[in-house]
């Protein structure tokens, strides 16, 4: 699975990350008390799988996220389909949610 960045100063970044539920945040552990990037979207194929994990900066308003989500075609690249998980609003997005 990879994680893909969104604003914050690692912009446009990726890192692989183990299979599995990816974590809320990012780092999942600061013990600073520091602002972390927190999950945003899931990137789910067809077989349930997650391809993609992206991550907004703490300051970053969901509606950019969505805007730089479509600019870098992460759906497209990766063949998934991006989805809200359900555990960050409870409540379902226009992109769906994760279950």
């Amino acid at each position: 699975m990879r994680a893909l960045f969104v604003g914050g100063i690692i912009d446009n970044k990726e890192m692989d990350m183990d299979e599995g539920r990816p974590p809320v945040h990012y780092p999942e552990n600061t013990g600073g008390g520091q602002p972390r990037y927190r999950l945003q979207f899931v990137g789910e194929r067809d077989d349930g799988s997650i391809a993609f994990a992206v991550y907004g900066a703490p300051e970053l308003p969901d509606e950019e996220i969505d805007r730089v989500m479509d600019e870098r075609a992460y759906a497209r690249r990766f063949d998934a389909q991006p989805v809200k998980p359900a555990s960050l609003s409870g409540m379902e997005s226009d992109r769906g949610s994760l279950h």
